[in-house]
């Protein structure tokens, strides 16, 4: 189960009471490390990050894609995973529902990383579109959307691994025993990635969230956030520019020295009015 505060949780941003501020700009960094694995198989991209107008026009794209170890050519599966998104990102229709078009594009990766894998490598997937000072997403697998909000941590998407489902089968029954889960031993398999042969669960918002002044937010892989504690990742993002943010996570990471440390990857939006 997740640590964090959980989306439902995130102060209102979509009332009607809430007077309209000036547009969101953003300052962005990203953080990536190998750890203690032989090869980097995780992979990130941004869109339109340095220009002012594309941001306006067609938003600010940010994706981080973990290539799963333990299975084939982790790093295929992501890279591919990146550009089938970034390819649909470029011929989105901002009249239509946009969620609905990024749950295709993950579909539309799924199907690229399972053809060109035969069904035996995956990656985890996250997309997310700042378009008009809102925050719109969609993700597939174990990673992570964090959003640092004044003082607090949210965590905004839900991760699909054993654990999860196994706690939300617990409440579904009518039990509230998180020790059920944290006990299965196989808690950290991933239940749907990109490469799998029939993706059936795309979480995301039906409804973007309004962004404020000063929020943060950071996609990343659990090379991060399964490694350091909410407190520790809450005391980086209070640093003042995204740069420091990631300078200081990696700093955390490394001080673990985890045997097993596993890739690592980041990517910060700060948002300013």
């Amino acid at each position: 189960m997740p640590k964090f505060n959980q989306t439902q949780d995130v102060p209102p941003v979509n009332s009607p009471q809430i007077k309209k501020d000036r547009p969101i700009s953003y300052r962005v960094a990203n953080l990536q490390g190998i750890g203690a694995r032989q090869r980097q198989e995780d992979a990130f991209a941004f869109a339109n990050v340095l220009d002012v107008v594309a941001i306006k026009n067609k938003g600010l794209l940010a994706i981080v894609a973990d290539g799963m170890g333990g299975m084939k050519d982790g790093r295929l599966a992501s890279d591919n995973a990146i550009e089938v998104i970034r390819s649909a990102f470029e011929n989105l229709d901002y009249e239509s529902d946009i969620f609905s078009q990024l749950k295709d594009a993950l579909l539309s990766a799924n199907e690229r990383v399972y053809s060109l894998l035969d069904g035996e490598g995956g990656s985890t997937a996250i997309v997310c579109l700042f378009y008009d000072s809102h925050l719109y997403f969609a993700s597939v697998g174990d990673s992570y959307l964090l959003l640092k909000r004044g003082p607090s941590l949210y965590l905004l998407n839900k991760l699909q691994n054993v654990q999860h489902e196994v706690y939300a089968e617990t409440i579904r029954g009518g039990g509230f025993d998180p020790s059920i889960a944290r006990s299965d031993p196989e808690k950290a398999a991933v239940t749907q990635y990109l490469g799998i042969d029939e993706l059936t669960d795309i979480d995301g918002f039906v409804r973007p969230l309004r962004l404020r002044d000063s929020d943060v937010v950071m996609l990343c892989s659990d090379g991060v956030a399964g490694v350091l504690d909410e407190e520790t990742m809450l005391r980086c993002l209070e640093n003042p520019a995204p740069e420091q943010m990631t300078k200081e996570l990696e700093e955390q990471i490394i001080l673990r020295g985890l045997p097993y440390q596993d890739n690592y990857t980041a990517l910060i939006i700060k948002c300013e009015n």
